[in-house]
């Protein structure tokens, strides 16, 4: 056989090789996304101080918070993490609540759920209307946690009906 034939044999037998790894791969999984539970949000814990997070890289300056509430704090999440947390008032600054407006899910769920995806994943969830008016959100909290305690909190719009706010315990409103 001539080297020529050899090439035209191999080429074809090889592309079709290629092309059946392709097919026969997972997709790949959403690395980038965060773990949230009810006591923590990627490496960000409830009780951290913010010097602790700013070190870590977690956390952005730390700045005036709730302007309702006097001498309040907060701090932006860095990538890959949106959103903020709150500090005490006392120093050193310790973390009270995360609010999550991307980034992160709990158990699959994360910013875009609805109640019934939410719903599926924490079964026991309670589900409140009566902020639906005020803040046009209705919140969705599950139950604590027998070990941690902790809760997580989704507000969910009323008008697209999709979660637009995550709190781990809670939702911290201002306004």
């Amino acid at each position: 056989m001539s080297p020529f034939r050899l090439v035209l044999l191999l080429v074809p037998a090889a592309l079709v090789a290629v092309a059946a790894a392709a097919i026969a791969s997972p997709p790949a999984q959403d690395s980038a996304v965060a773990v949230i539970t009810p006591t923590r949000v990627d490496g960000v814990h409830l009780g951290d101080t913010h010097q602790d997070l700013r070190a870590r890289g977690k956390v952005g300056p730390i700045g005036p918070g709730c302007e309702l509430a006097e001498n309040t704090r907060s701090a932006k999440l860095k990538a890959p993490l949106k959103g903020q947390v709150d500090y005490t008032q006392s120093n050193p600054r310790k973390v009270t609540d995360i609010s999550i407006t991307g980034g992160a899910k709990a158990r699959g769920v994360g910013i875009g759920a609805t109640i019934a995806a939410i719903k599926a994943k924490f079964p026991h969830a309670k589900v409140d209307h009566s902020t639906d008016q005020v803040f046009q959100l209705t919140l969705v909290t599950t139950p604590k946690r027998p070990v941690s305690g902790g809760r997580i909190m989704f507000g969910v719009s009323t008008q697209t009906h999709k979660t637009t706010i995550i709190g781990v315990p809670h939702i911290a409103f201002c306004e």
